[in-house]
């Protein structure tokens, strides 16, 4: 089953990971992206096209299906302000094997960068603001 989610609440790790387990997987691999101080960064801001970007999240997750034998799929990302040390996104695989959970998560991270129309605003201590572009290309 895949699981997708934007929200402007804080997202929990035991959650997704909730999300994903099952009796018949041995593996559940998460990633979480959090929101650093660099830069004199203090908060992140997140748009997004959500109609489009939920269509293209549930179209990365048939991908990964195609390419891993992965049991559940979770991927959810804040909207919104995220202040530094709160999670911009987490996504979950569960699989029998750790390989293929491994793999696919890191698939779904860098394909969420590169295709879905999800926007980031850095904003710093001074009250200026710079959208940023993604730097990650398309993994095939």
């Amino acid at each position: 089953m895949d699981h997708i989610k934007l929200t402007r609440e804080v997202l929990s790790t035991g959650e997704v990971a909730d999300a994903v387990t099952d009796p018949s997987c041995g593996a559940v691999s998460l990633f979480v992206g959090t929101t650093r101080n660099h830069f004199q960064v203090v908060r992140l801001e997140y748009e997004a096209y959500e109609e489009m970007a939920k269509k293209e999240m549930l179209a990365l997750c048939r991908l990964a299906r195609e390419k891993w034998n992965i049991k559940h799929i979770a991927i959810y990302h804040r909207m919104g302000v995220v202040p530094v040390l709160e999670s911009s996104v987490i996504i979950a695989v569960s699989s029998t094997h750790r390989r293929e959970s491994l793999e696919a998560t890191s698939f779904l991270i860098d394909e969420l960068k590169a295709r879905v129309p999800i926007w980031k605003k850095e904003m710093y201590d001074g009250g200026e603001g710079d959208w940023k572009k993604n730097k990650e290309t398309n993994i095939q």
